[in-house]
């Protein structure tokens, strides 16, 4: 009869076998239930349409891991077979994550740069302008890389006024990203007109820390305006995309940020001639303006005024003598013609007076009282008018006027006869 062994013996005995049978395999799955631990451990499920295991990757692993794992991602996995004795489950203890079918820098790539983008960290709007003429810029690059001396021999040639304080940092390895960002981060502090972040080229392991989140949150925050100068015209990163102004090349940097002294010479030359003819155009056009204002000048001056004054004058005297000789001649006329008209017309007017004057005294001798007093009769005089008996009525008071004598009276009773 086989002698019994303990569940510890049998699972120490497993756990051997497995994980002398399996110390190294690539296992293929999909991403299920995944737990980020505090203690920097990830824990995840892999499978596929017919099984499921654990798995686990440790801290000092995790750390290298390019990308962040997300549910349902399709992946490969470098592990071993290990045991876990208390519970008696087996695990896939994970040394390397790579996304299935894409490599983890690329996958990580455009992981980081779908997590920026709709954070606003490329938003168009936000891009700050470069100044035209810079005076003092910082250079954030390797001290030793051939990208700086590049930038600096291109500036001396295009623009030799700016001023430069070079910030040595790591451009490549673990603690380059980190080692950028806090000299942005100082450099920002300094007042620069611009600030510049570049290194040559490289593969895109050589490039990486120029795609860290680190380096591009420190580029989003920064005030001053910011380009980007890394590898060559075909690489990419994602410190491209957040910067205010991505350049091709480190040189390209400087033939973006600075201005052509040559450029600028023919600039001047050409604004040269343009304040020449423009003030050519200014004293011509003053000049002009002098001539018409003595001409208008000459025109009404005092001497101009009076000698106007006095041509009025004459022609109004002119026009006034011509007046009164035809008045005059008008007036002799007149004269010649009352004279002949006025010995008749004052004969006609005295005769006509005369007859007026006849028949004024004829109608006053027939009016006075004293001719036309009768035995009997009087004129009836009332309110000062001569008015006949029936004007009269009962209780009204009249005169009875003759030429000698005159009766105040009231009407007692009135009667037709």
């Amino acid at each position: 009869m086989q002698q019994a062994i303990s569940v510890t013996t049998l699972t120490n005995q497993i756990k051997s076998l497995l994980e002398t049978s399996f110390s190294r395999v690539l296992v293929e799955g999909e991403l299920s239930r995944i737990t980020y631990h505090n203690s920097g451990h990830i824990y995840f499920t892999l499978k596929d349409q017919g099984a499921t295991i654990r798995a686990v990757m440790f801290r000092g692993n995790a750390s290298r891991l390019r990308f962040r794992l997300e549910e349902g991602q399709k992946v490969i996995i470098d592990a071993a077979i290990t045991l876990y004795t208390p519970r008696g489950e087996y695990q896939l203890n994970c040394f390397s994550i790579e996304p299935s079918g894409k490599g983890a820098l690329a996958f990580a790539f455009e992981q980081l740069k779908n997590k920026l983008a709709s954070l606003g960290y490329f938003d168009p709007s936000r891009k700050k302008p470069l100044p035209r003429f810079p005076k003092k810029v910082a250079l954030i690059t390797s001290a030793t890389g051939a990208a700086l001396q590049d930038m600096l021999r291109v500036a001396a040639s295009r623009y030799p006024l700016v001023e430069f304080d070079i910030y040595d940092v790591l451009v490549q390895g673990e603690n380059a990203a980190s080692s950028i960002a806090a000299a942005i981060e100082t450099a920002d502090t300094k007042n620069y007109d611009a600030i510049v972040i570049g290194r040559g080229g490289g593969s895109i392991e050589d490039l990486w820390a120029f795609n860290e989140e680190t380096l591009a949150t420190a580029i989003f925050n920064a005030s001053t305006p910011i380009v980007s100068a890394v590898g060559h015209e075909i690489d990419t990163v994602i410190s491209d995309f957040v910067a205010d102004v991505r350049a091709a090349t480190p040189s390209n940097a400087m033939e973006i940020l600075l201005p052509d002294k040559t450029e600028l010479l023919l600039y001047i030359d050409s604004l040269m001639e343009q304040f020449s003819n423009r003030l050519h155009q200014i004293f011509l056009n003053q000049k002009r303006t002098l001539i018409h204002l003595y001409e208008a000048f000459e025109r009404h001056s005092i001497e101009k005024r009076l000698q106007q004054q006095l041509q009025n004058i004459a022609s109004l005297k002119e026009h006034f003598d011509r007046s009164v000789t035809l008045n005059l001649q008008h007036f002799e006329t007149q004269i010649e013609d009352i004279s002949k008209r006025y010995p008749q017309a004052i004969q006609a007017l005295l005769s006509s007076k005369a007859s007026q004057i006849t028949s004024l005294q004829n109608a006053f001798e027939a009016s006075n009282p004293k001719k036309k007093s009768k035995k009997g009769f009087a004129q009836i005089i009332k309110d000062g008018k001569i008015v006949d008996l029936e004007d009269i009525a009962v209780g009204e008071f009249f005169e009875a006027q003759t030429s000698d004598i005159i009766l105040k009276a009231k009407t007692i009773q009135k009667e037709k006869i």
